[in-house]
């Protein structure tokens, strides 16, 4: 290391300046010394600007260029030698150039000419002994540190904590919307997490919630929930609990012992900031029928072209009919490319599910829940696509498709959704974010309970004003146009405002 900071240092063009005032027992006025950033790789007095052949130091500067080079000039191809330094900076810098003065003396043929230099060096490190030996005792304390950090301490035992704090305030409201009063609510979160090899995260989150529904109870229809709702009736819960670890160089796993959802192993793309639960990410592939324990990967083949895979499953903890790590799960994959700011990715998840399940994972209507049976199994497509234009701006798109199947019977379905989505950095002010999202959810497009009275058409726009880095006002409005996929229901509004606090 000492090595290393001495090759930079000496690079400076001020050591000619301070050599030349040491030989004439004088320093100039102290100014600041540039960076050494700023250093170039002038190599010749010829090329230096300021410097004239009448200069009293023109020969001592072409000698300890162009005959020692252990100096150069600056880029626009002047020398500045009027600038000054400390006698400690001056002894650092002087030391490099001794350093190579005695490498070309040493491999020199002239023995009266390297004793005449010799003795030049030598009286120059006497003069500045006590400078030199301060800095290769700073230097030894340098590499001790740094040999700390790369050492027994590159990674601590010490657990993080995250938190955050979310209020919210909002409001559904339209003709057949019977309780419109504006509630508040919030949600609370504490990540707590912790590194064994440096190279991995283990992480437990406790979470409390209580915020009104704004779902089928209070509107009618589940198309209408936002994003952040739910009640742990005053207990705090662990949500997540999970351990990332990187076998290889290209592929990240977790295991996850619950909490686990799809979306937490196949990437969604969706809008940056978004209000309702369906805008969040594709329902029908990026959400979990069985949500609990879990393990998945990701496989990285280059920088752009990646696979990931995921597996959840429901009650893998309990042993029983239709319980444990072959009991009701989901299992699935997706393979994402990207290239000049476009990507895309296209998913498939298999699961077997239990009698109740809702299909369109709370986000379309009751008739997504048709099925009773014991058997029931699904398939589900996605593909989700973007492109960015510059770096704030980005637009894209979602589609998915599930088809369901009761064992033992005849009924089985179709399920479609769709959606567009927009989202724009930094909008009226630096770190704020515009985003929106139109699109259809889930709806049964074919088979049993087929909806064919009409479709529903969800509208999302989201702004979030960043006040501080850890601080932000998120409101957003929603309209759900003929809920439920019946033309002849009236429209169900909705307002939001989300403030978070983070820490």
């Amino acid at each position: 290391m000492a090595k290393l900071l001495l090759n930079v240092l000496k690079l400076s063009p001020v050591v000619l300046a301070a050599t030349f005032f040491v030989s004439n027992g004088a320093f100039a006025a102290e100014q600041k010394v540039t960076s050494v950033d700023e250093l170039a790789q002038v190599t010749s007095v010829d090329s230096l600007s300021d410097i004239q052949p009448s200069h009293w130091a023109y020969q001592s500067v072409e000698s300890l260029v162009e005959r020692y080079g252990c100096v150069a000039g600056y880029p626009d191809g002047t020398y500045r030698g009027n600038r000054s330094m400390t006698r400690y900076e001056f002894a650092a810098l002087l030391n490099g150039c001794l350093d190579r003065i005695t490498e070309l003396i040493a491999a020199s043929s002239n023995n009266s000419t390297s004793t005449t230099d010799m003795a030049a060096v030598n009286a120059l490190r006497d003069e500045f002994s006590a400078e030199l030996a301060t800095l290769r005792g700073k230097v030894d304390g340098l590499d001790y540190r740094v040999s700390e950090l790369e050492g027994a301490n590159k990674f601590s035992t010490t657990a993080k904590l995250k938190g955050k704090v979310e209020f919210i305030t909002g409001a559904a409201f339209g003709n057949d919307v019977a309780n419109d009063q504006i509630t508040f609510g919030q949600r609370t979160r504490l990540d707590i997490s912790s590194s064994f090899t440096g190279k991995d995260k283990l992480r437990v989150r406790l979470h409390q919630r209580d915020n009104s529904d704004f779902g089928s109870k209070r509107t009618g229809t589940n198309m209408s929930r936002i994003d952040v709702q739910g009640d742990t009736n005053g207990a705090v819960e662990v949500e997540k609990l999970n351990y990332n670890f990187k076998p290889s160089k290209n592929i990240s796993a977790s295991v996850w012992a619950l909490g686990a959802g799809m979306d937490d192993f196949l990437d969604a793309d969706k809008a940056k900031v978004q209000t309702t639960r369906f805008a969040k990410r594709n329902p029908l592939t990026h959400r979990s029928n069985s949500e609990d324990q879990g393990a998945g990967a990701t496989i990285k083949f280059n920088k752009n072209v990646n696979l990931q895979v995921g597996y959840t499953t429901k009650n893998g903890n309990e042993f029983g009919t239709g319980k444990g790590i072959g009991g009701s799960y989901d299992l699935g994959t997706q393979l994402n490319l990207k290239a000049g700011g476009f990507k895309i990715g296209a998913s498939y998840v298999r699961s077997e599910g239990s009698a109740g399940t809702d299909y369109s994972h709370k986000t379309g209507s009751s008739a997504a829940s048709l099925f009773t049976g014991s058997e029931v199994s699904s398939d589900s497509f996605g593909i989700q696509a973007s492109k960015r234009f510059g770096k704030k701006t980005k637009l894209g798109a979602w589609y998915g498709l599930t088809n369901v199947n009761e064992g033992g019977t005849s009924n089985e379905a179709t399920l479609q959704n769709w959606a567009v989505f927009a989202s724009i950095k930094d909008f009226a002010k630096k770190g704020n974010v515009l985003g929106m999202t139109f699109g259809m959810p889930p709806k049964v497009t074919s088979g049993t309970n087929e909806e064919t009275n009409g479709t529903s058409y969800l509208l999302d726009v989201t702004y979030r004003h960043k006040v501080t880095d850890r601080l932000s006002l998120q409101p957003g409005v929603y309209a759900v146009f003929n809920p439920n996929h019946t033309n002849s229901n009236d429209t169900v509004y909705g307002a939001v405002l989300n403030t978070t606090f983070k820490f």
